[in-house]
């Protein structure tokens, strides 16, 4: 029988730590600094959403112990007697007499402006889009493409003042005024000299939210391949059924996610909210022309008042507010990048032919 002898090695006969750190060494030796770097750069906003969050729920978990459930399904947002005595106790919490927080009125505020927002930005923007991708000449897509970008710089203050001191008073004489005259549901009432109330936040929202969802939508259709628009030409079609028959099928997932995003802006937006919609407190918009509330401009309105609360419960409060802002921010986030990857890259060439 023939019997076989492996010759060891300096590496196998060395005692086992020895082998141990040489398998560490060549193992650092692979790997690439460059990947360590940005992997942990790319932690960083991870961190950060994760810190914040953490510090919005400790400061609201006072207030979440304090009001419970009926924060959920009430409209009443008081502070009560800041400079008085007498003190609110209530799950082992302390707030200031007659205090109660409900957050009900800015949530439906909040969601109606933001959809009236997008039922208007959408078509221009999608509209807008494809004119600028597919139907203006070259010469005049650059110029009109830096006019949207610009559009999408321009600070939510002065759109908030442009709505008040011009947008809204117009809208108010030549629009409102005839409409409410009509007795028609939730636009018979609230009508305000300068306009303020939750159609004139829409429309506003609408133009600060139009350039985020054009802009995504003329690089989708920038997209689409030219062989497929050649091909609907060849079959006859026209200009407007290659768009509904072509173009629209193939980036309509890219539409949806841009309008998701172009919502989860016009939820968070504070300052021109603020001025344009009356900040009415604890009631619900009667109308389209009522004055109304959001989350995020009730926390802008509020906090000063809130910070001589010796209690910190109206603090507290606003950060319970700012918590579900930041949850239902974060769900249409979510939701809008998970539709954008699901657009992928596999989607067929001709799938709307």
């Amino acid at each position: 029988m023939t019997s076989f002898h492996l010759k060891a090695t300096p590496a196998d006969s060395a005692p086992l730590p020895q082998r141990q750190g040489a398998r560490a060494r060549r193992a650092l030796s692979r790997v690439d600094p460059m990947r360590v770097v940005l992997g942990a750069l790319a932690l960083i906003p991870t961190l950060v959403l994760a810190f914040l969050v953490y510090k919005i729920f400790s400061e609201a978990w006072p207030a979440i112990r304090f009001n419970g459930w009926s924060f959920f399904t009430t409209k009443t947002f008081t502070m009560g007697n800041l400079y008085g005595s007498a003190l609110e106790h209530r799950n082992g919490q302390v707030a200031a007499g007659g205090a109660q927080y409900g957050v009900l009125a800015f949530v439906l505020g909040t969601l109606l402006s933001s959809l009236i927002a997008l039922l208007v930005a959408v078509p221009v923007a999608v509209g807008g889009a494809i004119l600028l991708g597919e139907k203006l000449p070259a010469v005049l897509q650059a110029p009109l493409g830096v006019f949207l970008e610009l559009l999408a710089g321009i600070p939510s203050v002065v759109f908030g003042l442009w709505g008040v001191y011009s947008f809204g008073p117009w809208l108010s004489r030549s629009v409102y005024a005839p409409i409410s005259h009509l007795g028609l549901p939730w636009l018979s009432a609230g009508v305000s000299s300068n306009g303020q109330g939750l159609l004139t936040s829409g429309l506003v929202l609408a133009v600060m939210i139009v350039p985020i969802i054009a802009s995504i939508t003329r690089e989708l259709v920038r997209s689409v391949p030219g062989n497929t628009r050649e091909g609907a030409a060849a079959l006859g079609l026209t200009s407007a059924e290659s768009v509904r028959v072509v173009t629209l099928p193939f980036i309509h997932r890219g539409i949806v996610a841009a309008s998701v995003l172009g919502l989860a802006r016009a939820l968070g937006e504070t300052i021109a909210v603020l001025i344009i919609s009356g900040n009415a407190l604890n009631t619900y918009p009667v109308s389209l022309f009522a004055p109304f509330s959001t989350m995020a401009s009730t926390i802008a309105a509020m906090l000063d008042s809130a910070l001589t609360d010796s209690t910190g419960m109206a603090v507290h409060s606003l950060a319970e507010v700012g918590l579900v802002l930041v949850s239902i921010t974060l769900v249409v986030n979510f939701a809008g990048r998970y539709i954008a990857r699901s657009l992928g890259t596999n989607v067929p060439i001709g799938r709307g032919a």
